[in-house]
């Protein structure tokens, strides 16, 4: 399951121009972040060498080894050197994003960047940072959501190394996680983050389908197949409730009556998705989503990462399932979506 496998795109210190204390601090922290990553990090071949290295590390490390070369020749994607080395880190996830929203809106807060563009998100590499802006923002009157995320991708500037964040998840999920990040270095368009990671998505299901296959790993495949109905009825059960709260937020009812339809529906919300994982016999990678305080931020989580993946996935079908040929018609909707 995968929304929450989300890139955070790497901003590169090319903005020394900038002006403002607030501003230098964050492309300082990214940029040491990331540079830090770099030294702490070693090659592949190291730890697969290393008498000191766990057996499933080695295992983990040797499979990311397969994937990147099935990347390469069947998904068509550009690995270069990235996931060949690999860090330990000290914590559960690598950065903290941080989303945000208005009050009565689905509409995210948009930050901008050099090189990167404008996303829907900014990232953090210490969680107590990523806390406090939030905490900001919330003063401000925005609903906010703060996300681990396990993985993010420099569009190829640097390598990308393999990360303790994800790299002990099953077949699936790495290769779910790896092709996703793989495929922003193909195809990442400035100023469009429901597009990126759409794409991103239809390549990375389709990628994880097709390496499945080829291991002849028939249970595998049909957890996979399992966890992607569940993805696409979480999806639809969301994406009902942002209908429902966006007629809410257009009508002329006053602010004190929007916010308690609004916390109305947001309980409705949990109570469908109770009622729906007893049709996943109880199982649920999604149980964590709903524990918190939902608000619109967290909901727009959920259409900045889907909006146009059944779009996408009609125009893969529609050429066939050639990915040379999808990844062409995927940059010319891109560049007919920035006309």
């Amino acid at each position: 399951m995968n929304y929450r496998n989300t890139s955070w795109l790497f901003i590169l210190l090319l903005v020394l121009g900038l002006s403002g204390c607030e501003t230098l601090s964050y492309y300082g922290q990214a940029v040491d972040g990331h540079l830090r990553l770099l030294r702490q990090s070693k090659e592949v071949s190291h730890y697969i060498a290393s008498v000191d290295t766990p057996t499933q590390l080695k295992i983990q490390l040797k499979k990311v080894m397969q994937l990147r070369v099935f990347a390469e020749e069947q998904l068509l994607l550009p690995v270069n050197k990235q996931y060949s080395r690999y860090v330990s880190l000290d914590r559960k996830y690598v950065v903290w994003n941080v989303f945000a929203t208005p009050e009565f809106s689905l509409q995210p807060k948009t930050w901008c960047y050099p090189i990167a563009g404008c996303t829907n998100y900014r990232g953090y590499y210490a969680e107590q940072n990523a806390r406090k802006y939030a905490a900001k923002l919330v003063a401000q009157g925005y609903d906010v959501y703060v996300a681990g995320i396990a993985a993010y991708s420099t569009l190829g500037w640097f390598r990308d190394p393999i990360l303790s964040s994800f790299i002990q998840r099953s077949d699936a999920e790495l290769a779910n996680l790896l092709f996703h990040e793989l495929s922003h270095q193909l195809l990442y368009v400035k100023d469009d983050t429901v597009f990126n990671e759409s794409f991103a998505t239809v390549v990375a299901q389709e990628g994880v389908k097709r390496w499945l296959q080829q291991q002849n790993n028939p249970t595998a495949y049909q957890d996979f197949l399992e966890d992607q109905r569940q993805q696409r009825e979480f999806i639809d059960l969301v994406i009902s409730y942002q209908k429902k709260l966006a007629t809410l937020y257009a009508s002329s009812a006053i602010d004190s009556d929007k916010r308690i339809r609004k916390a109305t529906l947001i309980a409705q919300l949990k109570q469908d998705y109770l009622a729906l994982k007893t049709s996943w016999d109880g199982q649920s990678d999604y149980d964590h989503w709903f524990h918190q305080e939902i608000n619109n931020a967290q909901l727009s989580t959920v259409s900045t990462y889907f909006d146009l993946v059944p779009e996408l996935t009609a125009l893969l079908s529609e050429n066939d399932d050639d990915l040379a040929r999808f990844y062409a018609a995927s940059r010319a909707l891109a560049e007919q979506r920035g006309e």
